[in-house]
């Protein structure tokens, strides 16, 4: 079996039931509920399902918001991500008898606001009795909409473009919905990326760093100053989108000093090297941040692997989905796999899942054996019965030498060679450090004189690659030339069928 890289390292996602703790808490989700339970049939709202401007100091004194415009607008805010995850719903009032459409009564107050009926939505009651599963779909739902906003122009942008009778002329605003949202997508991609690779800390990221993460090409070394200004607006594009993606609860969000936002034109927002890098924004995405910009991702139809996703899997899937994870995240897959099998027939299950000629097999065999380490001594018999696999018999050989069992058979040359040729083929498929790699080709080599003599003619699909990588790869100048010369006889070997 072959298995294709993954796109993105395995992320550790916390259960469902912590997630969806995290998801209640999340304050705007929180003040919707809030606002949801507030609400009753006395509750006006215009056509769009919005709160009317009269019931909006009501809704912020409930939330224990500020009596001004910022409450008013963080209380409408709540307001619409109720609606939008289906926690309130809104019923059309009845149109006047014979009037047009889109013409409704006026209320007893002599408002000419479009007005509607608010009940209890369904997913209210999910909130508090429904499983963690269901809270979590409430809130993706509440995801989409606050990356909608974070994507929206800024009301400001409209003021100029409204015309006599109200309507906004878009086409002459510059703003582009699907470049808004790719933009930020990429940058929340990049951030995720930050947060799940190997060796990351989960440290906040500089904003300015992650804004030049999307701008910068990855080939250009001094930036441009127009570069650094198109960075300096991607850093003031997001800290506005990161300020309304913080309530939702996927990032926490140190925003921009505010000192630092100079009027345009006279000087940009990026940090010289000695100011304090904090000033201009720092970033982390939390771990409701990595379960909700996952399913974004999946939803795009992107590869991003978690942790566990193996554990019900065969050992043909765990060996191939695990093959290009980082040594961290393969052990762990693995452990929970073993977890959920059990000792009993798990090491020779893993065996059989060892075997075979495609290019991902030597990579399959070596996670194999560091399975059958975390599986202890029930594995012995399984690898015993192997002993004589030419595939897998120096495998078992080193998996018992490592536990020092007795009445290990020696290894025959032919076998001894095989699993160097496997062994180096495993790590050039993993593109393992070449430094490590390089040690292993001289130490290879090195225990076995004559070894490119011999190592042409092992009957292993990988060994002309593996001999031209050796090539390259080894620092004496002598024995890198016996490598192409060996891996140009190994080719033509295999074209002449010998």
């Amino acid at each position: 079996m072959s298995a294709e890289r993954p796109t993105l390292p395995p992320v550790r996602l916390h259960t469902e039931a912590e997630l969806a703790r995290d998801a209640l808490a999340a304050p705007l989700l929180a003040r919707a509920a809030r606002l949801a339970r507030w609400a009753g049939p006395d509750t006006r709202v215009g056509a769009g399902g919005e709160l009317v401007d009269a019931q909006l100091p009501a809704a912020a004194e409930h939330l224990g918001l500020a009596p001004n415009e910022d409450g008013a607008a963080e209380a409408s805010e709540a307001w619409r991500l109720a609606v939008d995850t289906g926690l309130v719903d809104i019923e059309e009032p009845a149109r006047e008898p014979g009037g047009p459409e889109g013409v409704f009564d006026e209320d007893e107050t002599g408002d000419d606001e479009a007005l509607g009926t608010v009940t209890a939505g369904e997913n209210l009651a999910l909130l508090t009795g429904g499983s963690p599963a269901d809270v979590l779909a409430i809130w993706l739902d509440g995801l989409e909409a606050a990356h909608a906003d974070a994507t929206a122009p800024a009301f400001d942008d409209f003021a100029d473009l409204v015309g006599e009778d109200g309507s906004i002329d878009f086409e002459a605003l510059d703003w582009d919905p699907e470049t808004e949202a790719e933009f930020l997508d990429g940058v929340l991609g990049n951030l995720y990326l930050l947060t799940v690779g190997e060796g990351a800390d989960g440290a906040p990221v500089p904003l300015p760093a992650l804004a030049a993460s999307v701008i910068v090409p990855d080939d250009m070394g001094e930036p441009t100053d127009d570069v650094l200004e198109q960075v300096s607006d991607a850093m003031m594009r997001l800290d506005d989108q990161f300020r309304v993606l913080e309530p939702i609860g996927i990032v926490e969000y140190h925003p921009v000093d505010e000192a630092l936002l100079v009027e345009e034109g006279e000087e940009d927002a990026s940090p010289s090297d000695d100011e304090d890098v904090t000033r201009y924004g720092m970033v982390r995405l939390t771990p409701l941040g990595l379960y909700g910009i996952r399913a974004r991702m999946l939803e795009a139809g992107v590869d991003a692997p978690a942790i566990g996703d193996l554990v019900d899997k065969g050992a043909d899937v765990l060996l191939g989905g695990v093959a290009h994870y980082p040594e961290a995240g393969a052990r762990a897959e693995i452990q929970l796999w073993l977890a959920r099998r059990g000792s009993d027939g798990a090491a020779a299950e893993l065996l059989d899942a060892a075997r075979g000629d495609d290019p991902v097999a030597p990579l399959r065999r070596l996670h194999c054996q560091e399975a059958l380490a975390l599986v202890g001594a029930e594995a012995e018999p399984a690898v015993r019965a192997v002993l004589d696999d030419p595939q897998l018999g120096g495998l078992a050989r080193v998996w018992l030498a490592e536990r020092g069992a007795e009445g290990v058979p020696a290894p025959s040359e032919t076998m001894i060679f095989w699993l160097a040729i496997d062994t180096i083929a495993a790590q050039l498929e993993a593109d393992g450090d070449l430094d490590e790699l390089q040690g292993l080709v001289e130490g290879l080599s090195g225990q076995h004189s004559g070894f490119f003599d011999e190592a042409w003619r092992v009957d292993h699909p990988a060994t002309a690659d593996v001999l031209e990588a050796m090539g390259r790869l080894h620092s004496d100048r002598k024995q890198a030339k016996e490598a192409r010369k060996a891996a140009f006889k190994a080719r033509s070997r295999a074209g002449s069928g010998d």
